[in-house]
């Protein structure tokens, strides 16, 4: 994977802590499906003294079938909010999803297990885990009546990587992050044993 870094107006790269510099290079090392285009985003300015972003689409076939955006947070001084940690990484997927599911008393329970089994999978070691899982159903009326159905799942999920040195494997939570999206999306699972190899459609906007 391959984006175009973007940093806050207050700060500049060079002015970053090496740490956080070194997480960030991590980051876009991440390994994604070709089905995931992804490309820097501008990161929120208030959550914590530095932070960057990615946003990711998943497409199918010419269809988007799932969305979603990864914030790496990053305090020196560490956030007792982050059980101690100094780095926080933030989550957010949406998918459509059958419109039968969205009535599924165990849609919230499953889809919150997909992240959890996403950063299994990838060895990404994390501390107090949050976040919610909220179910979207539309329906159109009137003149728009035609229009058929939708429904939608939408996670939203923070957690505190474990760093084992200066910091933690953070291309292994964004790829956990790739996973829950292609997940949450409807893919089947890779194969064992099959290699996920970028290539340009893995990719959007400037190396």
């Amino acid at each position: 994977m391959a984006a175009r870094e973007e940093t806050r107006p207050s700060t500049g790269a060079h002015d970053d802590p090496p740490e956080f510099r070194a997480a960030v290079a991590d980051l876009h090392t991440a390994r994604l499906r070709p089905e995931i285009f992804c490309e820097q985003m501008p990161a929120p300015q208030r959550i914590a003294p530095y932070a960057t972003a990615l946003s990711a689409d998943v497409n199918v076939a010419g269809d988007e079938v799932g969305t979603g955006r990864l914030i790496l947070l990053h305090d020196p001084q560490g956030n007792d909010a982050w059980a101690g940690g100094t780095f926080r990484l933030v989550a957010y997927v949406r998918a459509e999803v059958d419109a039968d599911q969205i009535t599924d008393a165990m849609l919230g329970e499953v889809a919150w297990s997909w992240l959890l089994e996403a950063l299994e999978a990838h060895g990404a070691e994390h501390l107090a885990a949050a976040g919610s899982v909220t179910r979207v159903a539309t329906e159109s009326f009137g003149g728009m009546a035609d229009d058929d159905s939708t429904a939608q799942v939408e996670i939203r999920a923070s957690w505190t990587p474990v760093a084992e040195g200066a910091f933690p494997d953070i291309r292994a939570h964004a790829e956990a992050w790739g996973e829950l999206l292609c997940t949450a999306a409807g893919l089947p699972p890779v194969p064992e044993g099959v290699a996920i190899i970028p290539t340009s459609r893995g990719q959007r906007g400037p190396a």
